[in-house]
């Protein structure tokens, strides 16, 4: 035989910032359990955060000098440069707390609270102190213990710190649970190949040594490059050029086995090739298609795979006649569940997927944001 001309890139690649759902990214950041503090809904919650503080802090104190509205008001602003001077300072110091361990980390970050807090109560005891403040009712606003109102803010930013660093841990946690148990799945799904999808090829293979050893060659090169692209532990995600071409040799080895009795319609042709996907995503639902689809059927039938890009949004769609008759064949929901998952975890509530029977029809619908691929991975 020939040298085995290349298969698909086997170059997965992260994406950073892709989302918390990213399961991607091997770094010493991507082992933090706090959230990333330089995303804007990161800082969403901090704001929301420090008011929910602030309207309790306002109602416990019950303050008749100033006012319910103008207490709320003070405190808010006290704690809003507080939430987001913590906030930047963990933004620009995250590759370095990431590098630590939890135990440190979690005291680094209790350090850096009760620092920008006494500064903060620091520099607004002097405000009040000072000429640049009159007399009341705006020396009212301002605290007039030193020690007793800067202890007391440490003291109150250490709790709701600790209770918010207990909250992203246990959640970080939680997450990586979860995303071990998907690439088990994957591990799982990459097991899967059907023996008997691998028998009748090995039997389609042999029997084309002697009638066409072109052929022949042809059709183990492309049984190589799919185990190899099922079995890489090294594409967690790729472009879907990559993925594209995977179904394709699929669909190929198939082919050789069915003849005529399988056609698969690609319709897509205006699908972005340099967008980022979870490996196997195609080639699965691809494989449940012409299992369940097209060969209990005697005539076979058409495979289906169509995409669109539309304000944002990937919508892939891959559809199959169902069996002729009452001969339908029990469908194992493993691939669907996977990607479900995957999809998920990559990118969040902005995924779907959808499945079920259509008339005379089975359609799987999925639809996921647009994330372009490096350069250097679109190159590859």
């Amino acid at each position: 035989m020939s040298g085995a001309r290349p298969g698909p890139s086997s170059a997965g690649t992260a994406l950073p910032g892709a989302g918390a759902g990213a399961v991607a990214g091997t770094g010493a950041i991507r082992t933090l359990y706090l959230p990333d503090f330089c995303a804007p809904r990161a800082v969403l919650a901090v704001v929301l955060i420090v008011e929910l503080t602030a309207l309790v802090l306002t109602l416990a104190r019950d303050e008749d000098r100033v006012g319910f509205w103008t207490d709320l008001a003070r405190t808010s602003l006290f704690l809003l440069w507080i939430g987001l001077m913590i906030a930047g300072l963990l933004c620009a110091l995250r590759g370095r707390i990431a590098t630590t361990s939890v135990a440190r980390g979690s005291a680094t970050v209790l350090g850096l609270v009760a620092l920008v807090i006494s500064l903060v109560s620091e520099v607004t005891w002097q405000i009040g102190q000072s000429a640049l403040v009159g007399p009341d009712p705006i020396g009212d606003l301002f605290p007039r213990e030193r020690v007793a109102f800067l202890l007391r803010n440490v003291g109150i930013g250490l709790v709701v710190a600790g209770v918010a660093l207990r909250y992203f841990y246990v959640t970080h946690e939680w997450r990586r649970n979860i995303e071990m148990q998907a690439q088990a799945r994957v591990h799982a799904l990459q097991a899967r190949i059907r023996p008997h999808f691998l028998f009748n090829s090995m039997n389609t293979i042999a029997s084309l040594t002697r009638s066409d050893p072109a052929r022949a060659e042809e059709a183990v090169q492309d049984l190589a490059d799919l185990f190899r692209a099922n079995l890489s532990e090294q594409r967690a995600q790729i472009t879907l050029a990559d993925e594209l071409e995977v179904a394709g040799i699929y669909e190929r080895i198939e082919k050789l086995r069915l003849g005529g009795r399988l056609r698969v319609e690609w319709r897509t042709g205006a699908l972005p090739r340099d967008a980022m996907v979870p490996s196997l995503l195609i080639q699965p639902l691809l494989e449940n298609a012409i299992y369940h689809g097209i060969e209990p059927r005697r005539d076979g039938g058409t495979v289906v795979v169509s995409g669109e890009l539309a304000h944002g949004l990937i919508t892939l769609v891959v559809r199959n006649p169902m069996p002729e008759g009452a001969v339908v064949r029990d469908g194992n929901r493993l691939a669907l569940a996977n990607i479900r998952e995957r999809l998920t975890l990559m990118y969040d509530e902005r995924a779907t997927i959808k499945a079920g029977r259509f008339d005379d029809e089975y359609i799987v619908t999925l639809r996921f944001p647009y994330l372009h691929a490096p350069a250097a991975t679109a190159a590859a």
